[in-house]
C-alpha cells in the first residue's frame, strides 16, 4: 500500500481525475479509479478508501502504485495478450476499396461471403471491417437533384414563406396524393400477440382508387382535404375554392404547389384572376420535398394506411377523413428551419459530387442557378 502522503495532483491532474470521477458517460472502472487517486491524494489511509468505495484495499494499493509510478496514464488498462491481428491494414484498404469501388460479376452489390471469397478472408471479417468503416453495401437510399433552371429562385421564394411568412396572408401547402387504392388481403389478419406480430397475407383484392386532395395552413397546421376518382384541372378548381373559404376575407391566400398539369391550365389561370388575392409559388421541378404537405401525406401513410384493409373507396375515404378530422381537432404545425443558403450550399455539394465521380459535358442549369446565387451571397459579404 502506498503512503498517501506520497500522492501528490498537480492542477490539471487532479482537474482531470475530478472530471473522470464525476462523470456518467466513460467506463465504470475508470471513474473508480480516478476515485481512488482523489481519495488518496487527500490523504486518507487505503483502508479507509477501500471502505468509502466497496472495493478490496489491494485494488486500492494496486491503483496507488500504478499511478506514482505512469501518472494518469497508468490508470488505464494495459495491452492484453492475444492473437495478433491476421490481416494488415493494406489489406483492409484493398477491402473498402472493392466495396466502395468495384461490383461483384452476377450481383449489384458485394454480400459478406461473397466479397470474403474473393479476398481470402472470412465473411466474419468481411463484417468487421464493413462496421468499422460504416459501410453498407446491401442499402440504397433514393434521390433526386432537380434540374431546374430557376431552382434557386424558386427555393428562396418557398422558404422565405415559411420562415417569414406575411403578417397579412395565410401560406397554404396544397397537392394531391393520387392513386390511394382500397384493398383487402385475401385471408383474415392475425393480431399481435406475446412473441409474435401481427400477420397479413402478403396478396391483396384491389376495390378500386381515389385521390385526396389535401391543403395545409402553414401557420395553425389545420387541414382542408375532399377527395376525387381523378385530378385534373376541374376538380384542382373547386379545391381552389375551398382553400379560399377557409381563409379569412381580409388575408391574402400564398400557395405553395408543385408545376403538375392541372396547376397551370388555362381555365385554372382565368379563375385565378378572378380571385386576385391568391399568390401562387412553385417548387422546383423534382423538388417535391420542398412542399411541406408531402410531410403530411408521409405521416397519414405511416399512421393510417400502410395495415389498413378497405372494401371499397367509399370505406377507404372515410378511414382517411376519419384521421384528418381527428388531427384538426389538435392541429400541429410543421415548423422549417434550414436556410434557403443552407440548402444551395448543401445541394451544389451533391452536384459537385457527381460531376467528380461521373463527369458531366455541361453544368446543370440547376448547378448554374445554385452557383449565381451563391457568388451574390459572397459578393454581398465581402462589401458588407
Amino acid at each position: 500500500m502506498p503512503d498517501a502522503a506520497k500522492i501528490e495532483l498537480t492542477e490539471s491532474q487532479r482537474e482531470e481525475l475530478e472530471h473522470r470521477a464525476g462523470s456518467r458517460t466513460i467506463a465504470q472502472r475508470a471513474v473508480e479509479r480516478a476515485k481512488i487517486i482523489v481519495r488518496l491524494a487527500l490523504g486518507k489511509a487505503g483502508n479507509q478508501v477501500a471502505k468509502e468505495l466497496g472495493i478490496a484495499r489491494q485494488t486500492v494499493g494496486r491503483w496507488g502504485r500504478r499511478f506514482q509510478e505512469r501518472g494518469t496514464e497508468g490508470l488505464e488498462d494495459a495491452p492484453r495478450s492475444g492473437r495478433p491481428r491476421s490481416i494488415g491494414e493494406e489489406k483492409i484498404q484493398q477491402i473498402v476499396h472493392k466495396t466502395t469501388q468495384e461490383t461483384p460479376t452476377d450481383s449489384t452489390h458485394w454480400s459478406t461471403r461473397s466479397l470474403g471469397t474473393v479476398m481470402h478472408v472470412s465473411a466474419s471479417s468481411i463484417s468487421r471491417i464493413w462496421r468499422a468503416h460504416k459501410l453498407k453495401p446491401h442499402r440504397v437510399r433514393t434521390f433526386k437533384l432537380s434540374n431546374d433552371r430557376l431552382f434557386a429562385e424558386k427555393l428562396e421564394d418557398v422558404v422565405e414563406l415559411y420562415l417569414h411568412p406575411p403578417a397579412d396572408s395565410v401560406v397554404w401547402s396544397a397537392d394531391e396524393q393520387c392513386q390511394l387504392q382500397a384493398l383487402t388481403r385475401t385471408q383474415p389478419s392475425l393480431p399481435c400477440a406475446p412473441g409474435h406480430c401481427t400477420t397479413a397475407t402478403h396478396d391483396y383484392g384491389k376495390h378500386g382508387t381515389t385521390t385526396l386532395f389535401a391543403a395545409m395552413n402553414m401557420g395553425s397546421g389545420e387541414v382542408v382535404y375532399t377527395f376525387h376518382a381523378q385530378h385534373r384541372h376541374e376538380e384542382w378548381i373547386p379545391f381552389l375554392g375551398m382553400i379560399e373559404e377557409a381563409t379569412p376575407p381580409d388575408k391574402q391566400i400564398h400557395l405553395i404547389i408543385d408545376n403538375y398539369s392541372a396547376h397551370k391550365h388555362a381555365e385554372v389561370g382565368l379563375w385565378l384572376k378572378e380571385h386576385p388575392r391568391f399568390h401562387i409559388h412553385y417548387v422546383p421541378t423534382s423538388g417535391s420535398w420542398l412542399n411541406q404537405v408531402e410531410r403530411l401525406f408521409s405521416e397519414l401513410v405511416q399512421k393510417c394506411l400502410r395495415y389498413r384493409s378497405a372494401r371499397n373507396t367509399a370505406e377507404l375515404e372515410q378511414a382517411i377523413a376519419q384521421y384528418l378530422d381527428r388531427r384538426n381537432e389538435n392541429p400541429r404545425p410543421f415548423r422549417w428551419k434550414a436556410t434557403a443558403l443552407e440548402i444551395l450550399r448543401k445541394v451544389q455539394g451533391a452536384w459537385a459530387v457527381l460531376h467528380d465521380r461521373y463527369g458531366a459535358k455541361k453544368p446543370s442549369a440547376a448547378l448554374a442557378s445554385i452557383e449565381h446565387r451563391l457568388a451574390a451571397e459572397e459578393s454581398v459579404a465581402m462589401v458588407t
